[in-house]
């Protein structure tokens, strides 16, 4: 045959990866291409349809507030929510996702408020139902705007057809469930102390409050004894870190378990307070750090023991002061009073605090017979003032009314007033400022009273009728439920063990009402006829209606003349959330009840969970999801909160613009996101840099594929190395199946990149580059490995798809053009029968030794004695046995990619190269021998056997000679 080599460009012989899937991502501007692509076949539709039969999965969304752009935390949200829907889908499941929006409450009514302030309007002059309509307005322009910023971070949903709370359908339901607690008697209007935000003039739940550091007046307070002739003239001294609240006092708490003394003032250096010879009673253990406080000196004359106490009456230290305080109060036991700071005696005001109005409302027995009247006062309006039950200090105080808060969350004259008051009457013990954590508004931010307002409530330990009350039924559901993280249970536990009964009722204006109408006792109306005319007029014209002219009479009909009060109070929007299960799990029927899943931040312990479960446990005796799943909150690099202030807040839209919705995700999957995260540039670039490698080596796959004629080759009849890589992936198929389904993300991401790229990019695709690149179309190793790079491709990218939507989409397309996408796929079915503990064993063993010699030939690299590895034919010494028999009969050039190798069964000689983590193994440097090969860059001693090719080795020749043959030479 003629010599024909140098008509020849070798390079085009060789099967070299063709690829147009770019190794520059351009991910910010190839993505929302891809959403418009995604929207245009209706991606959505297509997985249902594609799942249709299979068994639900789902997982109900936490609605988010429609009233500004996403933030990170949406986004790392949403995300999570995507993974877990789209990996169920890929797994056989009807795994249907349906977004919500929470739609009403006070922070739309604010910005409402706010435009009518700049445009000079009053709210009050507006009509109640124009008003709501420019929130529901608000709402639906944000529902959009968020709905477009959820589909670039490539959230798939029925964005077409969301749930949300201000729906007419979804405000009777919400409405529906309100009557039922209603009509089997949990709902009730009672008197209690609930939190308030003067600056927002309504009621707050614990979900709605946030805690920060607040500097507040403290007094010292002495209670003059009204009823003892062994200790006239004596006083019981309180302390207090809310001087405004005493107007409100009635009685003093102590605990039977702390021991108390009466104590003598010996020594006064005050301008005020305690002169020598006052008898005061105080708690042992903070007697000396009280007398300090007043710069008393003092000296103890004998204990009081707890029966005593018991029997004390005080006067009111404000007696005399307007027209009022003129009545007994009582020294109460109570659980609650400790002697860790203070006096060891609890100021119990019934109207500003859960735990004074409990033990005030236990004692009401012992105070009747007392004489004692257990009346709660109003002594606070919603505004903050002193009213008429706070003589003195209310509408009868010279200027007017003193003021706890103002407008903007700012301190008033209350306390001024009441210290004053106070000294007048030479009460105050002692005075000073103190810096503690204190309840805010989480809207608002400003701080928040605790008053006495007439308010709806459910019941938390009223018996249901069947021997639970809402609060057992809750503790049953928990036990019930899976919790991820599994701390998650004894926190929602915790809170539910403790909580008082749920107050419903909010005064705002923008919400779905609590609709019943009441007598003056606060019965409520259980009439089904008038409950069915109220449901039907939401469904059809929503809970407007409520607020329409004439609605009483058209709702109680011929009961309109009855003495029934419509209730105008706004349910607290935690209700309606709370309530959205009715309305998408059970009315949706391409959904189911309960949920699988719900996940939300934990901050929804207290929150959505919270009142979901409560909901739901009230109306349907468990709760609404199977699984609770929450994620932390995402701090700065250094670990602190993102704050404008700060400036180190991080915006997903930034992100995305700049690397792509990809790089956001890849660092959600990579995050313990159970926990709190961290989130900067330097993690973001740590995540880019993970995802080149990631890309490059589907890059690769896909450009090594282009050749492959989809000729499978049995397992068994594959090299050791094929099937090496067969049993690895049926170990991640295990891996990543368990990761998905116990929601560990980041094991599953672990598991792999490092796969990816330590054992396919840097091991498997570089062992058999040679044979892919120059082996002949006949090779039974290149068939073979095809075959295998295939089953890669199709199990990594779709494994990698809930994850990374948009880069397995793109490189899905490009390997299966004719495809509609890989989210309609299914995760490969991978056999078990791939397995092979034993030969994993054998290779593990085999890459030690290429370790060593790798590890040699990097450092003659580094000194420039070779360019490539081809150029070495090392000297490996091979002292442990079982390496011995691992590499036996193993063509260790080959998988340590030099062309030639002399392994030799001794120790190593000394200077050879070894590493501590392979002992028994050494390495000797040598150059290779022979010709280097034109085509495969190998040296070998048969280049030139060919007289046809005399420039290539033997097996490069008989290549050649096949592709001559199939006529692509």
């Amino acid at each position: 045959m003629t010599d024909t080599s140098e008509k020849i460009d070798y390079s085009k012989t060789l099967y070299l990866p063709q690829t147009e899937f770019p190794m520059r991502a351009g991910l910010p501007q190839k993505e929302p291409e891809t959403v418009a692509r995604w929207q245009e076949m209706d991606l959505y539709r297509l997985m249902r349809k594609d799942a249709a039969g299979r068994p639900q999965f789902v997982l109900h969304d936490g609605p988010p507030y429609a009233n500004g752009n996403i933030h990170i935390g949406h986004a790392l949200n949403k995300v999570l929510k995507d993974v877990i829907t789209r990996s169920f889908q890929m797994r056989g499941y009807d795994s249907n996702y349906v977004p919500g929006w929470d739609c009403h409450g006070l922070p739309i009514e604010w910005k409402i408020e706010e435009q009518y302030r700049a445009k000079g309007k009053n709210k009050d002059e507006v009509p109640v139902n124009e008003f709501r309509r420019e929130c529901r307005d608000f709402a639906a322009h944000w529902i959009q705007v968020q709905t477009e910023e959820f589909q670039r971070l490539g959230i798939e949903g029925d964005f077409k057809q969301p749930y949300t709370t201000m729906n007419f359908h979804a405000e009777a339901r919400i409405a529906g469930e309100l009557l039922k607690f209603a009509m089997s008697g949990q709902l009730y209007r009672g008197s209690k102390p609930v939190m308030w935000s003067v600056v927002e003039r309504t009621a707050l739940a614990e979900a709605e409050v946030e805690y920060h550091d607040h500097e507040s007046d403290t007094v010292w307070v002495k209670f003059p004894v009204a009823e003892s002739t062994a200790l006239q003239d004596t006083f019981v001294v309180i302390w207090t870190t809310t001087p405004w609240t005493l107007p409100g006092n009635r009685a003093i708490s102590f605990s039977p378990r702390i021991g108390y003394g009466l104590y003598e003032v010996t020594a006064a250096e005050n301008d005020f307070g305690p002169q020598a010879g006052e008898k005061l009673i105080f708690a042992d253990a903070l007697a000396e750090e009280s007398f300090a406080k007043a710069k008393l000196g003092y000296q103890r004359l004998r204990d009081i023991p707890a029966d005593e106490l018991g029997a004390i009456t005080c006067a009111h230290p404000l007696k005399g002061l307007g027209d009022g305080y003129d009545f007994a109060v009582p020294l109460l036991p109570g659980d609650h009073v400790t002697d860790d700071a203070g006096t060891g005696f609890v100021h119990t005001a019934p109207g500003h605090g859960r735990e004074d109005f409990d033990a005030w409302m236990d004692a009401g027995a012992a105070l009747r017979a007392r004489g004692i009247d257990p009346a709660i006062p109003f002594t606070v309006d919603d505004a903050g003032y002193y009213t008429k039950d706070a003589p003195g200090l209310g509408p009868d105080r010279e200027g007017g009314p003193a003021r706890v808060i103002d407008d903007k969350g700012k301190k008033g004259d209350a306390n001024d007033a009441v210290i004053k008051a106070l000294i007048a009457r030479d009460m105050l013990f002692a005075r000073g400022r103190l810096k503690h954590s204190y309840p805010h508004s989480w809207r608002s931010k400003k701080p928040i009273i605790f008053r006495n307002t007439p308010q709806w409530f459910v019941y938390m330990d009223k018996d249901l009728g069947d021997a639970t009350t809402l609060r057992s039924r809750a503790l049953k559901a928990i036990d019930d439920t899976r919790f991820v993280p599994a701390a998650g249970q004894a926190r929602l536990r915790a809170m539910i063990q403790d909580r008082p009964d749920w107050v419903l009722s909010r005064q705002r204006a923008w919400g779905v009402p609590i609709c019943v109408f009441a007598d003056e006792d606060g019965n409520v109306l259980k009439d089904e006829a008038v409950n069915q005319r109220i449901l039907e007029a939401f469904e059809t014209e929503g809970a407007d209606a409520w607020f329409a002219e004439g609605a009483r009479e058209r709702f109680l009909a011929e009961k309109a003349n009855e003495p029934w009060t419509q209730v105008m109070d706004i349910l607290d929007v935690w209700f309606d959330s709370g309530s959205s299960h009715t309305f998408t799990l059970e009315d949706r029927p391409d959904l189911k009840w309960p949920a699988d899943v719900y996940l939300e931040g934990s901050d929804q312990h207290r929150g959505w969970f919270h009142s979901s479960l409560l909901e739901s446990c009230g109306t349907r005796g468990r709760a609404p999801y199977d699984t609770v799943i929450t994620h932390g909150f995402t701090m700065d690099e250094e670990g602190r909160k993102m704050s404008k202030s700060l400036g180190n807040t991080v915006v997903p839209q930034e992100i995305m613009a700049k690397s792509g919705a990809d790089i956001l995700r890849l660092w959600v999957m990579t995050t313990d996101y159970w926990e709190d995260q961290r989130l900067g540039q330097n993690v973001i670039q740590t995540n880019i840099d993970a995802y080149r490698k990631l890309r490059n080596t589907i890059r690769w796959m896909l450009g090594t594929l282009a050749h492959d004629t989809g000729e499978d080759v049995a397992p068994a009849d594959m090299p050791e190395l094929e099937r090496l890589m067969l049993h690895r992936l049926a170990e991640l198929d295990e891996l990543v199946r368990k990761g998905y389904d116990n929601f560990d993300f980041k094991r599953v991401t672990r598991a792999l990149l490092d796969f990816m790229v330590i054992e396919l990019s840097a091991f498997y695709f570089d062992v058999r580059k040679d044979a892919l690149y120059c082996d002949a179309p006949s090779s039974l190793r290149r068939r073979a490995s095809l075959q295998v790079v295939r089953k890669l491709f199709d199990s990594l990218v779709t494994w990698l798809a809930p994850m990374l939507p948009f880069t397995t989409e793109e490189a899905w397309l490009e390997r299966y053009p004719d495809a509609r996408s890989v989210h309609l796929a299914q995760f490969p079915e991978v056999p078990a029968a791939w397995r092979d503990a034993e030969l994993a064993e054998k290779w593990r063993r085999i890459r030690q030794v290429r370790r060593v010699v790798t590890g040699a030939l990097e450092i003659e690299r580094k000194e420039k004695t070779i360019g490539s590895s081809l150029e070495a034919a090392p000297v490996v010494y091979v002292a442990d046995p079982e390496l011995q028999a691992a590499i036996a009969d193993r063509d260790m050039a080959e998988i340590c990619i030099v062309s030639g190798i002399d392994i030799r069964h001794e120790a190593a000689p000394a200077g050879a190269f070894t590493l501590d983590e392979v002992p028994g193994v050494g390495v000797v440097f040598a150059r290779a021998g022979g010709q280097k090969c034109a085509r495969s860059w190998r040296y070998t001693d048969d280049v030139g056997a060919d007289p046809a090719f005399p420039d290539v080795s033997a097996r490069d020749a008989a290549a050649l000679h096949e592709l001559q043959a199939l006529g692509r030479l």
